[in-house]
């Protein structure tokens, strides 16, 4: 009998197909104690088993690139974090086997993370991950992933690593659906960048059956367990007709009536300007410059490794537009040589801006660079601060670029709620604002974007926060200046125009979304997203907000 299932899609498309569930995780090693002559032994296999881990995951990053290559890059050097290695040979040199040492090291600082705060799950989970792969390797049993199959099927787990998601083969995983997540979680990013359909925060996802038929919708979040012939029929039927009008719609976005709405990309580094130039970006209105500091986490990378790799995304977008975020460090992205490692709260503390002001060699480095990166290039470059919370910010930004001889236009991102209240003022000292609306939804309802307890609260259609958008675009259109989004919002088709309809001025998404929205917005005119828009906002909920727009468009 069909059952319907409903969590948070994140990701587009169709997927129908039977139930593989996610390997286990790897279960405790027994607390034996071994003799003081194994210990070092016992020290040698941990130190080796750590090192193929995080060897492994830098291969993987390699393999997958782009955003995926930063995270599990990250994941690689928590891996071989001193502290944690440390600790570990300790634990086996009062008598604990190599395997326990690591599980109760990892446990412990499990533990110490868990208790700063719950700014840092989306770190717990990671922390996670790669004990679960240490351990697996020491005992010599299979390590937890993705399980194998000849067939095609829909992959249901509990929460998915970046390991594991970074490599998913589109061909054989037609979609997959997890208990916790949320719309901005890693696992959600990078699904959207594989263009595999998929569902989030669906309570009671582990208890699918294994080889249940179920069809995943990753537009509406919706799960069909045991389908109907019907229901299959209408959902491939749906699909085919998306399919079309994405081969239909070709050129810059614009809505029907020919308002343009410059479609953009969001990008990790080289690696990813091939999909946006394929995807038909007309520029970059996020690129992620962390890629190249977490290389090494002891030192920021030299003037000349910053130009060249700059240079790479500058020169695929002759005569376009490239946003560039300079470091956003802090949080849930820690640098040994720049963050502070006792802050109570990272994600209120010394993050983005405040970190580079606090350390401004390094932001007059990466400025320089992307200054040199651009010399000769008829690209249109702009430059943005990550976490600006008020004017005396974004002045101090500005009067960084331009000491570093920078000529380009200056932003700030309006991912704290007091920059989208007083936008006005930021736009005195910068000449755009760009929308992290990712950030701005964590921090205007204080809700861990990590944490799929509270993915109600992340969603983007929530009307405060299309509340905050429309102060910061009237702000733009008032000072004669640019307001774009590059949050994950921007990457839902239906919200795309809702944005348009707020008076953003260009929309940045990951590549594998910009045929969806451009084929969305060519649907209707700039009046009727202005429409649906107000009746977004004069909702009281995501959910109603979503109804209202998608009523007002379809001219019910």
């Amino acid at each position: 009998m069909e059952t319907t299932l409903r969590g948070v899609g994140v990701s587009h498309g169709v997927a129908i197909g039977e139930v593989r569930h996610m390997g286990t995780a790897v279960l405790e090693p027994p607390a034996k104690q071994i003799p003081a002559e194994e210990a070092e032994r016992e020290q040698g296999r941990a130190r080796k088993a750590v090192e193929a881990v995080a060897a492994d995951l830098m291969a993987r990053g390699n393999l997958a690139g782009g955003e995926a290559q930063a995270v599990l890059e990250a994941q690689a050097m928590m891996a071989q974090d001193p502290e944690l290695i440390a600790d570990v040979e300790r634990r086996i040199a009062v008598g604990s086997t190599a395997e326990r040492g690591v599980y109760d090291a990892f446990a412990a600082y499990r533990e110490l993370l868990a208790g700063a705060g719950e700014y840092l799950a989306g770190r717990v989970a990671d922390l996670d991950d790669v004990r679960n792969r240490i351990v697996a390797r020491l005992l010599g049993v299979p390590m937890p992933g993705v399980p194998d199959s000849d067939e095609p099927y829909v992959l249901v787990a509990r929460d998915l690593a970046p390991a594991d998601t970074a490599l998913l083969d589109p061909t054989l995983v037609l979609g997959f659906v997890t208990e916790e997540g949320g719309p901005t979680s890693h696992s959600a990013i990078l699904a959207r960048a594989l263009g595999v359909p998929a569902v989030v925060a669906l309570p009671g996802a582990g208890e699918l059956a294994e080889g249940t038929m179920i069809a995943v919708d990753g537009s509406t979040g919706e799960i069909f367990v045991d389908p109907s012939n019907e229901k299959k029929a209408e959902l491939e039927a749906a699909a085919a007709a998306r399919k079309a009008a994405l081969a239909a719609a070709t050129g810059p976005g614009a809505t029907a009536d020919g308002h343009k709405v410059p479609l953009l990309a969001n990008i990790g580094g080289p690696a990813d300007v091939t999909a946006a130039v394929e995807a038909g970006a007309e520029g970059v209105g996020l690129f992620r410059t962390e890629f190249l500091f977490l290389d090494d986490s002891k030192q920021a990378p030299s003037e000349e490794k910053q130009v060249a790799a700059y240079r790479q995304v500058l020169e695929a977008f002759p005569e376009g537009r490239v946003v560039v975020r300079v470091l956003d460090a802090g949080a849930d992205k820690p640098l040994d040589f720049l963050t502070p490692g006792d802050e109570p709260n990272p994600a209120l503390g010394v993050r983005g801006l405040r970190t580079l002001l606090d350390h401004p060699d390094i932001l007059r480095t990466q400025l320089t660079a992307l200054a040199k990166a651009a010399e000769g290039l008829p690209v249109y470059l702009e430059v943005m601060a990550p976490m600006v919370a008020d004017r005396i910010d974004a002045r101090a930004f500005a009067d960084a670029c331009r000491e570093a001889g920078l000529r380009a236009k200056f932003g700030a991102m309006v991912e704290i709620p007091s920059a989208a209240l007083r936008a006005r003022s930021i736009l005195q000292e910068v000449e755009f604002l760009s929308l992290g609306t990712n950030d701005l939804a964590q921090y205007t309802f204080a809700a861990d974007r990590q944490v799929g307890a509270v993915s109600r609260l992340q969603d983007p259609w929530q009307p405060a926060l299309l509340d905050l958008v429309a102060l910061s675009a009237e702000a733009a259109k008032a000072e004669g200046k640019s307001c774009g989004v590059c949050g994950e919002a921007a990457s839902d088709p239906l919200l795309a125009c809702v944005l348009a309809g707020l008076g953003v001025t260009s929309l940045s998404m990951g590549a594998a979304s910009i045929p969806y929205v451009r084929a969305t917005l060519a649907k209707y005119t700039l009046a009727q997203c202005e429409r649906a828009a107000a009746a977004a906002r004069a909702s009281d909920s995501a959910e109603d907000a979503r109804s209202a727009a998608q009523a007002v468009l379809s001219g019910e």
